[in-house]
């Protein structure tokens, strides 16, 4: 079955579009066919594929000036659909009705020729993101060991049943994965237990795997790679690889 995944959290800092990045290379090494779609307007999960941010983005997409085939990018690491600084703008021309399903709709056409879908989201809950939850077919939460991402995972819930009211009753949440987490320390524990309690509360499951704190993250980052080309014994790249193992095991 194809797969259409956001890797959705309002906070910052979270780690989405390292996760983003890390579940489509991982999915790709097994061989799977990925597309990623950026829809954060940083830009950062474009930058480490190194895609073309100035030319066809992800807004002329949504905007409907350009079609999906012009939009894909194909780089070393994968076809992208890039992000663009217009983003930034994007609930002021993203307006007229149905605007909720632009995504969706671009999307169609290409479904059958990706296994998955790997959609990055920027921090906010805009039009973005609502697109992002139309078009996916479920949904994965990266969030830290931290009270302000307890919060965050209860307001962003709102917004999932909202979507699932009105727009895609089928959205599942495949998870919340605990980002940057350190074991070592009782209050990552404590606040990961909640959030384990919390997710149980909302129909979902805290992922098994953690991502541990790793500079070897940043530095591929900085290389523009994947986390398991940069660094492929590293602590965060296990981390990963027992993500996506579990990513699969939910499909």
């Amino acid at each position: 079955m194809n797969e259409v995944i956001a890797v959705i959290n309002q906070k910052g800092g979270v780690g989405k579009s390292t996760t983003a990045l890390a579940l489509g290379a991982g999915l790709r090494l097994r061989n799977f066919k990925v597309l990623y779609v950026d829809l954060d307007a940083q830009g950062n999960l474009s930058y480490t594929l190194k895609a073309d941010s100035t030319g066809v983005t992800v807004i002329d997409l949504l905007t409907g000036q350009s079609n999906i085939t012009q939009a894909i990018q194909h780089t070393d690491q994968g076809d992208v659909i890039a992000s663009g600084p217009a983003l930034a703008g994007a609930d002021a021309v993203i307006t007229t009705t149905g605007k909720e399903y632009r995504l969706k709709e671009a999307l169609e056409s290409v479904l059958e020729k990706y296994d998955y879908i790997i959609v990055d989201t920027p921090p906010a809950l805009g039009v973005l993101t609502i697109n992002a939850l139309t078009a996916c077919t479920s949904v994965i939460i990266p969030a830290q060991a931290d009270i302000y991402s307890l919060q965050g995972i209860s307001q962003l819930y709102t917004t999932i049943d909202t979507v699932r009211k009105y727009c895609n009753p089928s959205l599942v949440v495949k998870g919340i994965l605990l980002t940057r987490y350190s074991p070592r320390a009782i209050l990552s524990r404590d606040i990961a237990e909640i959030i384990a309690q919390t997710a149980q509360s909302l129909n979902t499951k805290l992922f098994k795997s953690t991502i541990r704190e790793s500079i070897s993250v940043k530095e591929a980052q900085a290389s523009q790679q994947d986390i398991y080309s940069y660094a492929p014994k590293g602590n965060a790249t296990l981390d990963y690889t027992a993500f996506v193992d579990e990513v699969l095991e939910r499909s």
